[in-house]
């Protein structure tokens, strides 16, 4: 095992029979971790990259089996933020140091490309030194080019899985991986940073399918890949299915730091909700990037696309706080910048 570890160190790609020995394997984990991380300070240090995230709306026209803001649960208490609500989280997060904000939301068809046009320019406008990243699904062509014209600079996009039969296990018959795949590729074609990634663990999901995401992300490129394990939640679908596991996600963001040496790599609140330092844990696997929550307090709880979400009672400050102190306690640092992607040739052995 240790031979298939050094192999992705020295060259950054292994072939499918390798990787399944190493995804199922354990024993070799602390070594995995160790060579991870020896790449991530290598370009990056020890400076981890803090997100703004603002969640702009739980509405969202989709049905995807896995989300707890799903259309049809009738359970969910529906909000959207007012462009004053989303200047007044940029407000406050540039006050505390975020350079990077980042506006998420449920494919909500309240948004339409003239609002999100005018609140991109707006922050901009404002905020010139920092970067804006859209998080709002499926989309034309024509929109992400609106949006990148705007000025947003990120866009990310989780392809969730590679895998055509995997994909229509977790979502409705009017979704299609196809077209996914293709927005995430005209979002690298515009010019975005483009960030994608899978859940680990959702329901169905085999090693195969892994190796499949990993071979679309070979493809794909992306300056950013966001993993965490899937959670169920009680009014969905998938409420029963049991949720993804901590040890296959560290591994699975290692053995991402080993093909993507420069990618920035979040280590995820859903990480950090189903173990108290799974935060930590991502950023010793290899992640470099932490995304606190600029989102007005009274709203927090209700952007739950998953049970138990973390830090829903915190103001911004304190959650910039409680970071800062948890990365310094493994010899990290929050530092203030954009936080831009590190393009190098080294990334790409497809």
């Amino acid at each position: 095992m240790k031979k298939i570890i050094d192999k992705l160190f020295c060259t950054r790609d292994a072939d499918d029979v390798e990787l399944k020995e190493l995804i199922e394997s354990s024993g070799y984990d602390n070594y995995l971790y160790e060579q991870a991380e020896s790449i991530r300070k290598k370009y990056y240090g020890t400076d981890v990259y803090i997100r703004g995230l603002i969640e702009i709306s739980n509405y969202c026209k989709n049905n995807c089996y896995y989300c707890g803001i799903r259309a049809s649960n009738i359970n969910a208490d529906r909000y959207r933020l007012s462009k004053d609500d989303i200047l007044s989280c940029c407000k406050s997060g540039y006050q505390l140091g975020f350079r990077t904000f980042v506006m998420q939301g449920g494919e909500d068809n309240y948004f339409t490309d003239e609002i999100i046009c005018d609140i991109v320019s707006s922050i901009k406008s404002m905020y010139p030194d920092c970067a804006v990243t859209l998080s709002l699904g499926e989309k034309s062509y024509e929109s992400y080019l609106a949006y990148y014209n705007a000025g947003a600079d990120r866009y990310l996009l989780r392809h969730e899985t590679a895998n055509d039969d995997h994909y229509r296990k977790l979502h409705p018959e009017n979704l299609h991986p196809e077209n996914r795949k293709k927005c995430l590729f005209d979002l690298n074609r515009i010019g975005y940073q483009t960030g994608s990634g899978f859940m680990v663990g959702s329901p169905f999901q085999t090693t195969e399918n892994l190796i499949e995401d990993i071979r679309f992300l070979q493809e794909l490129q992306p300056a950013m890949i966001g993993i965490g394990p899937f959670i169920s939640h009680k009014d969905t679908p998938f409420k029963q299915y049991t949720n993804g596991s901590l040890e296959l996600c560290l591994k699975m963001l290692s053995i991402l730091r080993l093909i993507f040496p420069t990618v920035l790599l979040p280590a995820t609140t859903a990480l950090g909700t189903i173990s108290d330092n799974g935060r930590e844990l991502g950023i010793k696997a290899g992640a470099n990037v932490v995304m606190p929550n600029l989102s007005p307090v009274k709203y927090r709880k209700l952007y739950e696309i998953y049970d138990n979400k973390i830090c829903t009672g915190e103001e911004a400050a304190e959650c910039k706080f409680c970071l800062q102190k948890r990365m310094s306690s493994i010899g990290y640092n929050i530092v203030v910048s954009r936080g831009d992607f590190i393009k190098t040739t080294t990334t790409n052995f497809n």
